[in-house]
């Protein structure tokens, strides 16, 4: 079994790690990690998540649990998760990160980071949004300059980042089909006179509303026809079970830094 340490345990995906482990033939959870003062501290966490005893204590400090963990997984926040690639860089441990928000200069740093550990770096460990970045590609490449396109996504009311990782991975994969710097063709909302719309603009829109797990539309709209590729989340489960196939092909690489596209093999 690929024991795994779970940092942010106690946090919604942290949570959903910790039942998608329980439930694993190939992965188990060898340490679980939440921050100084936490009330699941010293705890049970198979107790404290879902009343089941998994036989792991929860813990506050990393690098005292590292010892047998063959991967350590990070879905937390940038601050935090740095922190976590340089203690894993420190102690060769591969790395899972789920985390999005990042900055340029925080994903250089997990970049130089890699040059040393094996790291997964995915905004959406999701199976069927990683299919949907293949079809965004296809799509983009088809239909090319003549079309209008906007990325719609919509999460729960305490998301803190926007537009989410996701929608910003959709963007990046489209422009670079098309040959576009994002950066550069990116508009986020829109708000009073904005005049017409440039064509080679990507919208980005972003809700955030009660307890929506995660939905993404991308729009390719022409004069009289519209494509809409759309991925809606209806359970976090979805991101563990694709964060725990991360962690059973990174186990055992070399240093670099892949993403889910690596991962499940549509590169």
């Amino acid at each position: 079994m690929i024991q795994v340490a779970i940092v942010g345990a106690a946090g919604r995906m942290g949570r959903q790690l910790l039942m998608a482990c329980a439930e694993s033939a190939e992965v188990d959870c060898g340490a679980a990690l939440v921050r100084s003062g936490h009330p699941w501290s010293g705890q049970d966490a198979g107790t404290v998540c879902h009343g089941v005893a998994m036989g792991v204590s929860v813990a506050t400090d990393l690098t005292a649990v590292l010892e047998g963990i063959h991967v350590v997984i990070d879905f937390t926040l940038p601050d935090n998760t740095l922190a976590t690639v340089d203690t894993c860089r420190r102690h060769g441990k591969p790395l899972v990160i789920g985390t999005t928000g990042f900055t340029a200069a925080q994903r250089d740093l997990i970049q130089s980071a890699a040059q040393d550990i094996p790291i997964v770096l995915a905004p959406n460990m999701s199976v069927g949004v990683n299919l949907c970045l293949n079809l965004l590609h296809t799509a983009a490449r088809v239909l090319g300059e003549g079309v209008d396109i906007e990325i719609v996504e919509a999460h729960h009311r305490h998301k803190i980042d926007a537009p989410s990782g996701t929608a910003l991975k959709m963007g990046e994969v489209i422009a670079a089909t098309l040959g576009r710097d994002l950066d550069q063709c990116a508009v986020h909302g829109r708000s009073g006179v904005t005049g017409e719309r440039e064509r080679r603009t990507i919208g980005f829109s972003s809700i955030r509303a009660g307890d929506l797990v995660g939905e993404h539309t991308v729009l390719f709209a022409d004069v009289g026809e519209r494509i809409e590729i759309t991925h809606k989340a209806s359970s976090r489960m979805t991101f563990a079970q694709g964060a725990l196939r991360a962690v059973c092909w990174v186990n055992g690489r070399a240093p670099g830094l892949f993403d889910m596209q690596d991962v499940l093999g549509l590169r």
